[in-house]
């Protein structure tokens, strides 16, 4: 068993409150000890990790892999202008476009101190047991823990959301009503197959699933997601109340909360996360702690599409399990971590009659987006304690952003932005060193980005040109849908 002690470096403690100096033992993929400085250690590579700070590697609670070919490629969007736009922005890939945006994706969150995702992975009109194979491979080449769970739906955007194809005038509204995914059977059964078969769990990639959003899944369909999840111990992930419109649309098609109704068909278990969360009620906050769910929380996304602020204090003190996500890069453009925890810590404050003891500290902050975000993904890493995985990023204290080293929880909140990740550990193994990922060219990785992303723009030019026309209609229509959300009023404090 390979033994590796990391000597000199500032440790974050357990509870991100401090960071004394320790020194790491390292034991196969996980932390034996943790040591005063000079410990002598029998047997073990020593890493000089002198002037640097250790943390536990962040962990993306949501984000979205095949969004890394289509980073950049909206403005002025809310979700419902975003999923107006999905056709184009993540149609036409094959194989080799699915395993190059995972890979994007994970080198991405590599290099800003993340060592583990739960990924909602699109294909259409549904996965196959092919593309979730070529996308487990992509984290397993750079060496990123994953929850790689298929977003699955049998209703299409205009199916799902109440009145949309009707309001829709001529020609578009036929275009809209001859859309359609896969069978739910068939939908169900690649999933099936693919756990089934699954072999990559050894290699630190869990298959999930992911009936993406309530809407969007007829109630037969998300049994079977349910049943697929408790058959093979899949962790489940949905976007809930991401928006107000789809929280009206929930009251207008169930006469309840879209989260109450997943509760009736019996989805809501430990295995359970939201993503985003913005509208669920105290009631849900009530169900969701209650059945041993959690929460993902997703400022930056929440924000890019004027979603709204999520209850995440609300949720922390109903109970829930929080941690915090990046959501994909064509709703938020980038897989920084960093930047996730600053804008969770801001948004705290921007509740209205919030004061401090509701704001988000910095040092709590950085445990919902490590141990928070592990606990989602059923992972024992987020902490540096002995018998945890191995899972460790060395900041450089000689970087700008550390100069000088005043507080470690407030800096890696307020003033980190990933640009001091210097190594990264992932189960006791090096894969990034000196900021160079050491399982992907990243030169031949871009040139083979930019080659994509201009094939597939030519391929999509007149899916884009359509989704361009409607948009403003079905942004007419959604946002007359969410003033309709009348059953629990927004949350008005935490």
């Amino acid at each position: 068993m390979t033994r590796i002690l990391l000597t000199g470096a500032h440790v974050l403690a357990s509870d991100a409150l401090s960071a004394p100096f320790a020194d790491i033992l390292v034991e196969g993929d996980r932390i034996a000890a943790l040591l005063p400085p000079g410990t002598a250690v029998e047997d073990a590579a020593r890493h000089d990790a002198s002037r640097r700070l250790i943390i536990p590697g962040l962990v993306n609670g949501h984000t979205h892999g095949h969004g890394a070919l289509s980073k950049g490629a909206g403005d002025k969007w809310d979700l419902a202008l975003l999923l107006t736009h999905a056709p184009w922005i993540s149609g036409g890939r094959g194989l080799e476009e699915k395993r190059l945006s995972t890979t994007l994706n994970a080198v991405e969150m590599l290099k800003k101190g993340c060592t583990a995702g739960f990924d909602l992975a699109f294909e259409f009109p549904a996965p196959s047991v092919e593309g979730l194979n070529v996308m487990a491979e992509a984290y397993r080449a750079v060496g990123l823990r994953a929850v790689l769970a298929p977003m699955v739906a049998d209703l299409t955007f205009f199916q799902a959301t109440p009145g949309l194809i009707a309001a829709l005038p001529e020609p578009h509204r036929s275009r809209a009503a001859g859309m359609s995914m896969a069978k739910a059977d068939a939908i169900l059964q690649s999933i099936h197959d693919a756990a089934r078969d699954w072999s990559h769990a050894v290699h630190g990639v869990r298959l999930g699933v992911a009936p993406t959003i309530p809407l969007h899944c007829s109630d037969e369909f998300m049994t079977g997601c349910r049943d697929l999840s408790e058959r093979f111990d899949l962790p489940m992930q949905t976007h809930v109340a991401e928006a107000r419109y789809q929280a009206g649309g929930g009251e207008e098609r169930y006469g309840t909360t879209l989260l109450a109704h997943m509760d009736s068909l019996g989805l809501i278990g430990p295995r359970f996360s939201v993503a985003h969360g913005v509208w669920l009620t105290e009631d849900d906050l009530a169900t969701l702690a209650t059945r041993g769910g959690g929460l993902s929380h997703n400022p930056g996304a929440n924000m890019r599409l004027a979603s709204g602020i999520a209850p995440a204090r609300a949720a922390i003190r109903a109970g829930v399990t929080v941690g915090i996500g990046t959501d994909g890069s064509s709703s938020s453009d980038n897989q920084n971590m960093f930047e996730s925890m600053r804008l969770a810590a801001f948004a705290s404050r921007l509740w209205d009659g919030a004061t401090e003891d509701d704001w988000l500290g910095t040092a709590e902050t950085v445990r919902l987006a490590t141990e928070g975000s592990a606990r989602l993904l059923g992972l024992e890493s987020g902490v540096i304690a002995a018998g945890k995985l191995a899972d460790l990023v060395l900041l450089d204290l000689d970087h700008i952003n550390w100069s000088p080293l005043n507080n470690a929880a407030n800096q890696l909140v307020w003033t980190e932005d990933g640009s001091a990740v210097r190594d990264v550990m992932i189960g006791g193994d090096w894969k990034l060193r000196d900021r160079r990922v050491l399982g992907v060219d990243e030169a031949a990785l871009a040139g083979q980005a930019q080659e994509a992303a201009e094939r597939l723009a030519a391929l999509n030019a007149p899916t884009r040109e359509w989704c361009e026309t409607i948009a403003p209609m079905v942004a007419c229509h959604c946002r007359a849908l969410a003033g309709r959300f009348t059953r629990a009023k927004r949350l008005l404090a935490q």
